[in-house]
């Protein structure tokens, strides 16, 4: 069966014009402080011709489900837009994708209101071992890198002709079926593959109204090197309303701009002040539980 599964993926290359998802369980420990609260995602590592995307399967739902929701509003004239995210919207915000040949990799990821896209100015060097060992079905090798300010070993199977992986990681000779940091904290497993007939489409951007901005609706990626996300990111997180205020005072009208949030207690907040103070002490006490990312580097 393994057999018939690998000859599939090397006729897909040949063709190249199919798409091949890799599916990995991202297992994590937002909070090093609680180290039993361990969260788990699906991950999509789409490899095509031209390049490979990483990305959350809940998130790519509920982004799926809230714009078509949105672009109906929109199309529909209503004044007073609201997305209701009915599926779960995943807790792993970003997306990463790699351009072939070069592998030129970039991150996407959010802040407040606006989307970066942040160019990755280094490649994984690995120092590949003689160690070897069964990872689900793969017959996997070991290697280890130091990236982002962690330290990995990662197992790969040279089976299967990806030199990819998940998250930013490349250039091994085959695909990465897992890889775990030193710490436990974070780690990607392959679980399972399919190939899709059709790539996915590129996304769409949604045109929002003149002076609307939704969180992860409309726009396009600021384009940054890493050292400028860096200091974006300090700036949000000294004052994480600090773009919400930007763009009330920006739209002149407001009787367009609302806002509403929800107290744990279930009570409704719609004064800006009150909700912006809510806002800011849900931020914050957020960026408390979640301080053990994925690329310390990329944030301290």
């Amino acid at each position: 069966m393994k057999k018939n599964i690998l000859l599939f993926l090397l006729l897909s290359v040949v063709a190249q014009a199919q798409t091949n998802r890799f599916f990995y369980e991202y297992k994590y420990i937002p909070d090093s402080n609680n180290k039993e609260d361990v969260k788990k995602e699906i991950m999509f590592l789409d490899i095509s011709k031209n390049g490979s995307s990483y990305y959350s399967h809940d998130k790519f739902v509920s982004d799926s489900t809230g714009k078509a929701d949105l672009e109906r509003q929109l199309k529909a004239g209503s004044s007073n837009l609201n997305v209701n995210r009915r599926e779960k919207a995943g807790q792993v915000s970003y997306k990463v994708t790699k351009d072939y040949p070069e592998f030129k990799t970039y991150l996407f990821k959010s802040i407040s209101t606006d989307q970066y896209k942040v160019k990755e100015d280094k490649k994984p060097e690995w120092k590949i071992l003689s160690d070897k060992q069964k990872i689900g079905e793969y017959k996997a090798q070991k290697a280890t890198t130091s990236y982002g300010g962690r330290e990995w070993t990662a197992w790969f199977a040279s089976d299967i002709p990806f030199q990819d992986g998940p998250y930013k990681f490349y250039g091994l000779p085959g695909l990465i079926v897992k890889i775990e940091d030193a710490t436990g904290s974070h780690s990607m497993t392959l679980v399972g593959n399919k190939t899709i007939q059709s790539p996915p489409a590129a996304d769409k951007e949604t045109q929002l109204p003149e002076g609307v901005r939704m969180i992860g609706f409309g726009g396009k990626e600021i384009e940054v090197t890493k050292d400028q996300f860096k200091k974006a990111w300090k700036a949000y997180v000294n004052d994480p309303t600090k773009n919400m205020r930007e763009m009330m005072m920006r739209n002149t009208d407001t009787s367009k701009v609302s806002f509403k949030v929800k107290t744990a207690d279930g009570k409704e907040m719609s004064d800006p002040n009150q909700v912006f103070r809510e806002m800011e002490k849900r931020t914050k006490e957020s960026l408390a539980k979640n301080n053990n990312p994925i690329e310390p580097d990329l944030v301290n």
